[in-house]
């Protein structure tokens, strides 16, 4: 017995050493990666640079509210010195509760590894709870670098709000409908915002000339909008180290105009900074339509905050934080302070105070400092509504276009060509219909508030299951938010006649758009992983599948990670041969914002090695783009070679190179494996490897022997040798791909409006998006398409 044991020892270390040396380059690389994505530790000196550097991409569009924010509080004019008074400490706490508290040092904090905006915080909960309508994801994908998530004690109040919410699937489509409400009104605000900054700024040309038509100044904005929407081809890469200058002038022009207007007109305005002049105003109008139009203007103050949350992503919360405090807060307060002073001297002035309250020696300066500007809060939202499209993309939520990534340097810096012209022809539509400021502000104020209500609501499940914060600090967080943002929201309703109606329709368009799209996706997903092919029957086909077995490569694309999909059987009972190798390929996206490359592919064997089927899951982040440069063939001909490599030296350390019979699933089940599978992590960069063995692994048992490896090896090399000149003798044969092309119909007892969404917009939608066979740039010779009908 002793002996025995000393044996079975000797033999596990010498497993243990082998195993080790297997795993340490994996080792390595994992910490490298998770250094690599880990919050990065950052000195004063790049903290300050960074900061600066912040002001032009993410402050531009709240640096330009004090082009319009008075004219729009006061439409009909000033009546009252303690008015003005009013509004501007309703200001200064608006900026002080919101920008300051609430995102500055609260919502920045909820960022998904750098990346701020509405999908960004669906993503986070969908990572800690099941709340993903398209339920594809696999316990593998949590062994993801850029994966994390929060563990919970058992009983805790965070456990029971993970339980509520994947109880049951109208809560989850709850939680998808308001964010996709939250996005499609962010993209209403990516309209919005280029119209009244720009519109506003071009006002100055008409405070120097008084007789000018507002006709020319509309056609300035609107040529101005053209060539902005015109260069968004070039990426903001190329003129972005111009923003942050831009940007800090400005601020500095207005911080400096407003100290010197208080000195000039007097310091009076600063009683504003008491709160008791907010209770006063309102005591004093009343609940009039006038305390509300003020109110509604007002708003327009912290426009631009959200867009600040949406930008994170290319900037250290610290950096923004430090330089909102340091320089965007204070330059603001002495902006408004300042001008609250003029219209208090200048009643008469309140419609056009920033550019008459600015000294005519710098007038024209001033001008061309303030239209820069508003082209650079344009270009923040711009890119903005193109970063939220590819997020809603990613998540099946909108129909697939075209992503031009513009920069190496940044992941998030991208340009869409369709939606680009889709928002020039909307933000030149509302700057020529409505002409004047007052009626794009209401209907900018109304997008800003609903886009802060839902980030306020997502908020909650962030905090309890991500935080697990004490639900006191999540009542009180909720409380002081609403307690602001609700009056808000109720002013801006009350102008829903008087151009509030434009985001509305606007974000409908989109949520029905992107909700039609969501759903048929969903139906799609389902039919599949109901309809697919028990792996049982495809193996007791044998090695020829039942088929003649032609040389080359097939590469079969399916939504399901794992089972063999409906249209491969659909494929082999109606044709007589198939390819050789076969490789079902999954293309997922999973609720990280990046996968890195060395993590991006899965590739397992299905069955024995004489059947020659693979599978290989290509995982994606939200951010993460197909560039036009990769070959995608090459990359899973690449992984496919690599991991027929690596198979061969786990062979040399494993039980056993046999497998056992898949055992029959149910169908329609979710999460199922196959017995039989081998899968292995191949990192497809710069030569370098790695390998997870999964739980699907179930050899036949044997024990192993130390003394036959070198044996094995041997036999192994010469195995691996054949099959991979095997796989390169098919792929000299010829590669095919085939892309099932499943076509949703409504069932003749359908409702009218479920006929109307899915016979007739889904299936424009399909028209006119780009296919697949394009995002991966497939070879038009190599394509194949399987069709099938599907109805819902």
């Amino acid at each position: 017995m002793a002996s025995l044991s000393e044996s079975e020892g000797t033999n596990r270390g010498s497993m243990w050493e082998l195993d080790q040396n297997l795993d340490q380059p994996m080792d390595e690389e994992a910490s490298r990666l998770k250094n690599m994505y880990r919050e990065k530790k950052f000195s004063s000196v790049l903290l300050l640079r960074l900061a600066f550097q912040s002001l032009g991409v993410v402050f531009g569009d709240l640096g330009t509210s004090p082009l319009y924010v008075f004219y729009n509080a006061f439409p009909h004019g000033v009546d009252d010195d303690e008015d003005v008074i009013g509004a501007l400490s309703l200001i200064i706490y608006t900026l002080t509760l919101i920008p300051l508290l609430k995102y500055v040092f609260v919502v920045l904090r909820a960022n998904d590894n750098g990346q701020g905006g509405t999908f960004a915080l669906y993503s986070l909960l969908c990572r800690h709870a099941k709340i993903s309508t398209i339920p594809n994801q696999h316990k593998t994908d949590e062994d993801l670098t850029t994966y994390s998530r929060q563990t919970y004690e058992e009983n805790s109040l965070a456990v029971k709000i993970k339980r509520w919410l994947e109880t049951r699937a109208y809560k989850r489509n709850c939680l998808l409908i308001l964010v996709l409400i939250g996005t499609c009104t962010a993209i209403g605000d990516g309209i919005l915002t280029p119209a009244i900054s720009v519109l506003s700024a071009s006002g100055g040309i008409k405070v120097q000339n008084p007789n000018m038509s507002t006709d020319i100044v509309v056609v300035v904005a609107v040529v101005i909008l053209i060539g902005l929407f015109s260069m968004q081809h070039y990426g903001t890469d190329k003129v972005g180290w111009l923003f942050a200058p831009i940007v800090l002038i400005w601020f500095i022009l207005i911080g400096s105009v407003g100290a010197l207007n208080i000195h000039k007109y007097g310091n009076s305005v600063l009683k504003a900074f008491n709160p008791i002049y907010i209770y006063r105003y309102f005591r004093r109008k009343g609940n009039t339509s006038d305390s509300w139009t003020t109110l509604g203007g007002i708003m327009l103050s912290i426009t631009g905050t959200e867009a600040l949350y949406a930008d994170l992503c290319h900037f250290p919360v610290l950096a923004i934080q430090i330089a909102f405090t340091l320089i965007v807060f204070p330059c603001l307060l002495l902006a408004y302070t300042g001008q609250a002073a003029y219209i208090i001297s200048h009643k008469e002035h309140v419609s056009d105070a920033f550019y008459r309250s600015i000294p005519d020696a710098i007038y024209w300066p001033a001008f061309i400092i303030a239209t820069a500007s508003a082209i650079v809060a344009s270009q923040a939202t711009i890119s903005a509504t193109y970063s939220i499209i590819k997020q809603a993309l990613a998540l099946g939520c909108f129909p697939r276009v075209k992503v031009v990534h513009t920069s190496k340097k940044f992941l998030g810096q991208i340009y869409i060509p369709d939606i680009n012209w889709l928002l020039l022809i909307l933000c030149v539509a509302v700057t020529a219909g409505f002409k004047n400021q007052s009626q794009i502000g209401n209907a900018y104020g109304t997008a800003v508030v609903i886009v802060m209500l839902v980030t306020t609501f997502l908020m909650v499940p962030v905090m309890l299951l991500v935080w697990k914060s004490h639900w006191i600090l999540v009542v009180t967080f909720i409380v002081l938010s609403l307690m602001v943002e609700l009056p808000y929201f109720s002013a801006c309703i009350l102008k829903i006649d008087q151009g509030g109606w434009v985001p509305l329709v606007i974000a409908t368009t989109f949520f029905i758009i992107m909700y039609v799209w969501h759903y048929c996706t969903v139906k799609r997903y389902e039919f599949e992983m109901h309809s697919k092919v028990s792996m049982a029957w495809i193996l007791g086909l044998g090695p020829s599948l039942g088929l003649v077995r032609v040389p080359g490569i097939g590469f079969v694309y399916t939504e399901l990670a794992s089972g063999v999909p409906h249209i491969f059987s659909h494929f082999i009972t109606n044709l007589p041969a198939i390819h050789s190798v076969v490789v079902f390929v999954c293309v997922k996206y999973l609720p990280v914002y990046t996968v890195p490359m060395e993590e991006r592919f899965l590739v397992r064997r299905i069955g024995p090695k004489n059947f020659h089927i693979f599978r290989c899951i290509a995982r994606y982040g939200y951010k993460d783009l197909h560039k036009k440069d990769d070959d995608f063939e090459k990359m899973l001909f690449d992984c496919l070679t690599l991991f027929i490599r690596l198979e061969s030296m786990m062979d040399g350390y494993s039980e056993s190179d046999e497998f056992s019979v898949p055992e029959q699933r149910t169908e329609g089940s979710i999460n199922n494996t196959f017995l039989g599978e081998k899968t292995i992590n191949t990192m497809c960069s710069n030569g370098d490897l790695s390998y997870s063995s999964q739980d699907s692994i179930v050899p036949v048992q044997s024990p192993f022997r130390v003394n036959n490896l070198l044996t094995y090896s041997s036999h192994a090399s010469q195995t691996v040798s054949n099959e991979l000149e095997f796989l390169n003798r098919c792929k000299d044969a010829g590669v095919v791909h085939i892309l099932g092309n499943t076509i949703v119909r409504a069932r003749r007892d359908s409702g009218i409006i479920k006929k109307v969404a899915v016979d007739y917009m889904y299936a424009f939608m399909r028209r006119i998006c780009r296919e697949n066979s394009v995002i991966f740039h497939i070879p038009h010779e190599s394509l194949l398409n399987v069709g099938q009908i599907y109805y819902i």
